[in-house]
Order: C-alpha cells, then sequence, then structure tokens
C-alpha cells in the first residue's frame, strides 16, 4: 500500500485512485494534513476550479427514493459540466452491524471522470451520517469537485447532524407519509433549505405537499420552497 506522502502526492496530481485510499484513511479517522486544491480538476484535465464547491444533503426516510433522484440530479449536473461527488451514508444494522451500501446501483454505472460515489455505512445514534464525514467531505472539496451530495436516511427530529456539513438540505418526502401533526415534529423541516415531495407521479402527492406547507406556515418560520418532483418522469427537475 503506498505510504501517506505518495498518496498526497498522487492527489494533488488529480489520481482519483490516491483521493480513494485517502477517503477510505479519513473514514477510519486517521488525520490527514490540510490539503489545499489538487493540481486537476476533478474531471482530470485542466486546473482545479477556483470557485468553493456545494455541499448538498439529500436526507429522507428509506423508500422515498434518494439514489434515483440523486442519480436524476447528476445526470442535469453534468449536462451543465459540473463534476459531482456522492457520498451516500447507509445506516448499519443494530443487530448484524452490517451495512447493504447498495446505493451506487441506482446511480450512474457508464465510467465518467466527472462523476464520483463512495457508499459509507453510518452507525445508528450519528443523527444518520458516517463518522468522519466532515474530513471526507473536505477531501472531495480539496480535489477540486463542483458539487458534493450527501445522501443520509431519516426525515425525524434526530435526523439534523448533515445540517452542520451542508450548504444546502434538500429534504425528500413521498406522498401519504404522515399526518400535519407529524411534520410539526419532525425537527428535520427545521433545517431544510428546499422541500421535495419526491414520486410526484402518484396520487396524493399534491395533497402532501399543502400539508407540509400548512406545518410550515407558522409565525416566526423562514419560508421553505417546497416543489413536487418525479424521478420517474423528470418533472420537477
Amino acid at each position: 500500500m503506498p505510504d501517506l506522502d505518495a498518496l498526497l502526492d498522487g492527489f494533488r496530481c488529480g489520481d482519483r485512485r490516491a483521493l480513494a485510499r485517502l477517503l477510505t484513511r479519513a473514514a477510519n479517522g486517521e488525520p490527514l494534513p490540510p490539503l489545499s486544491p489538487s493540481g486537476r480538476g476533478a474531471g482530470g484535465e485542466g486546473p482545479a476550479p477556483s470557485k468553493p464547491c456545494l455541499v448538498i444533503a439529500v436526507p429522507g426516510p428509506g423508500g422515498v427514493g434518494k439514489s434515483t433522484l440523486i442519480a436524476k440530479l447528476i445526470q442535469l449536473l453534468r449536462t451543465k459540466n459540473l463534476t459531482v461527488a456522492v457520498l451516500a451514508c447507509d445506516p448499519q444494522s443494530p443487530l448484524s452491524g452490517g451495512a447493504l451500501l447498495g446505493d451506487r446501483f441506482r446511480m450512474p454505472s457508464q465510467p465518467d471522470d466527472g462523476v464520483f460515489i463512495r457508499s459509507l455505512a453510518a452507525l445508528s445514534g450519528r443523527g444518520a451520517v458516517a463518522e468522519h464525514l466532515s474530513a471526507m467531505v473536505r477531501l472531495l472539496e480539496a480535489f477540486g469537485f463542483d458539487v458534493v451530495l450527501i445522501e443520509t436516511v431519516g426525515a425525524g427530529q434526530g435526523d439534523t447532524a448533515v445540517h452542520a456539513l451542508a450548504d444546502m438540505v434538500v429534504l425528500l418526502l413521498q406522498p401519504e407519509t404522515g399526518d400535519d401533526l407529524q411534520w410539526e415534529k419532525a425537527g428535520v423541516l427545521e433545517v431544510a433549505d428546499v422541500i421535495v415531495v419526491h414520486k410526484a407521479d402518484l396520487p396524493g402527492a399534491e395533497q402532501t405537499a399543502a400539508q407540509v406547507r400548512a406545518a410550515l406556515d407558522l409565525p416566526g418560520v423562514r419560508p421553505i420552497p417546497v416543489v413536487r418532483v418525479s424521478g420517474k418522469t423528470g418533472a420537477g427537475l
């Protein structure tokens, strides 16, 4: 295995294998020196972009279609010539300690130097995010990606930890997933910047969007856009 100095040299030259191995070290909690932007852009050609990376968190309950929607977003961002990295947090089983890490199967499978996807196991009780996620985000930023998407499971009061890591939180919900009282209890609504009612091609999407808007229509609550999106049809993307 290459030593740390060799990995850092490769990272600065835009080597994706060096990036992957440094991400593994970061995930294991190994300290890494401060990293300046790599010598190439995340797509492997030209200088690294000088503009800051945009970090977007995409939390939502299981089955809401986060991976499907992220796959569509990756396609959309790539048409704008933006490079994209994804950190997909998958919850560990409290019994076996295992995690499926299957999010990538719903995301692009064709080789693309402008896309990087990493699956991560998230321990229970950590706000639905993987341990040392912040260090991994910093690595992807330094590597030169334009956008970093963080996928996390969760839409409850305790699942707000990802807010501290992201510039924007895009919360996914799906039709017929709770009454007005449930929306009022969901603390993640308070940290969302955009709320997406996904699977908007299904019945009940408009009603769910109306329920969420009503829950947010309270004195002192900042306005949050509530939009309907269908990953299946592309409507609302």
